[in-house]
């Protein structure tokens, strides 16, 4: 069994972060060391590659399983990231609508409808999801650091251009 980054044991309707190398993978706490979680056929404990193909499925399977068998050998822990911007439903309400998915065939999207954006929509009732939210903020960084050099040598090649033309004459 992997051990938890904190010796803290879970309650009813906690987030669990489960940490697969590249991404993490979400579940909901639903007591009785079970959890509820929304996983393409693809994902598994361990992650790897098998379970990176997650990013092309478009269906993914509502299930319950024991925390252990979802856990594997990955790192885990719990994780409420947005308990300071919002309230968390009860856990007799998070239980209901978790129960109330089970077995069902959900559409799945990495950006706009992974696990993530299940467990937190069952806990909050908000679907958010802070690793797409991270990479999205990645890119529009990276493009808008693209767009300032591109446009820093833009800029070189406009007005640098000019000045090095009349130093040469200068010197004649």
């Amino acid at each position: 069994m992997a051990p938890t980054l904190y010796d803290e044991k879970p309650e009813i309707g906690d987030l669990i972060e489960i940490f697969r190398g590249p991404y993490q993978h979400w579940a909901v706490y639903i007591g009785d060391g079970y959890v509820i979680h929304m996983a393409p056929h693809t994902e598994q404990a361990g992650g790897g590659a098998y379970s990176m193909m997650s990013m092309m499925c478009d269906r993914a399977i509502v299930k319950k399983e024991g925390l252990w068998e979802v856990v594997g050998e990955d790192e885990w822990k719990i994780n409420n990231l947005l308990d300071e911007e919002y309230e968390p439903r009860p856990a007799h309400e998070i239980l209901r609508e978790a129960k109330s998915h089970l077995n069902k065939e959900l559409p799945y999207c990495v950006f706009r409808g992974n696990c993530e954006h299940f467990a937190t929509e069952l806990r909050y009732g908000k679907p958010q999801s802070r690793q797409v939210r991270n990479v999205e903020v990645g890119i529009r960084v990276g493009m808008a650091a693209m767009v300032g050099v591109g446009l820093v040598a833009f800029a070189a090649t406009m007005f640098g251009g000019g000045s090095k033309e009349k130093e040469s004459k200068s010197k004649r």
